[in-house]
């Protein structure tokens, strides 16, 4: 059995350098490597190309880097609830690729497979289209998008083993599932990590081929990104 265990975060991100560009699983704030981000903003990595979903909130997940300025080009499908990331996006201090959700997440997976690209319908007749391959299958009209490259994937789990095997939790399953193993580096944090073995096979939802490096996360804050009521 391979060993993917890392002692910390810190051991983590060894081999992050200013200019890489990383993935970053989650949605809002649900399921995204909160450590991993925390330790990009402690070593101040510069020039960063982040793909992920959205930018987290303005003083949490993603919204930390933006904060100081760390990064530098955000591939996004969704720019909402950061009032920061607007404000660089418009004052053109951020470039910004905005992506449909679901292609965002298929060029992850095509990724993730191997294949250099994939065809969709998603953008056809678009800004989003552009300078980009068009084809027709079957008399509808496709875009070609090209499988994105990554140097690191972090990816946060609920659960996982000593041999890299993970187990999400409910809605934090989202993008990070596609980000695994699509970068030169996938690594993860988990809630709890566990012997190799302790896992039922039934119940994992990605195997530890994809996986480089696990470790054990810590102080994990969990945050609403919008909270609503209804008043008595």
């Amino acid at each position: 059995m391979i060993k993917k265990t890392v002692n910390n975060v810190q051991e983590a991100l060894d081999g992050v350098e200013d200019g890489m560009t990383f993935m970053l699983g989650g949605f809002g704030l649900c399921g995204i490597p909160e450590n991993s981000i925390a330790e990009l903003v402690n070593r101040n990595i510069q020039g960063i190309t982040c793909i992920s979903n959205n930018a987290g909130v303005d003083d949490f997940g993603l919204g930390l880097l933006l904060k100081k300025k760390q990064i530098n080009k955000m591939i996004s499908s969704y720019v909402g609830e950061n009032a920061e990331f607007e404000r660089q996006m418009l004052s053109e201090e951020l470039e910004v690729e905005l992506t449909p959700q679901g292609t965002l997440a298929a060029k992850c997976q095509a990724a993730q497979q191997g294949y250099p690209a994939m065809f969709t319908p998603a953008g056809y007749g678009t800004e989003v289209a552009l300078n980009k391959e068009t084809r027709m299958f079957d008399g509808k009209m496709y875009v070609l998008e090209e499988a994105y490259k990554a140097d690191f994937a972090f990816i946060k789990a609920w659960k996982g083993d000593e041999a890299g095997n993970l187990i999400f939790k409910g809605t934090a399953r989202n993008f990070n599932p596609n980000m695994c193993g699509a970068a030169k580096i996938t690594v993860v944090e988990v809630e709890e990590l566990v012997p190799a073995g302790e896992l039922d096979p039934n119940q994992i939802h990605i195997p530890g081929i994809f996986v480089q490096r696990i470790f054990e996360g810590k102080n994990y804050e969990k945050r609403i990104e919008q909270r609503t009521v209804r008043e008595k």
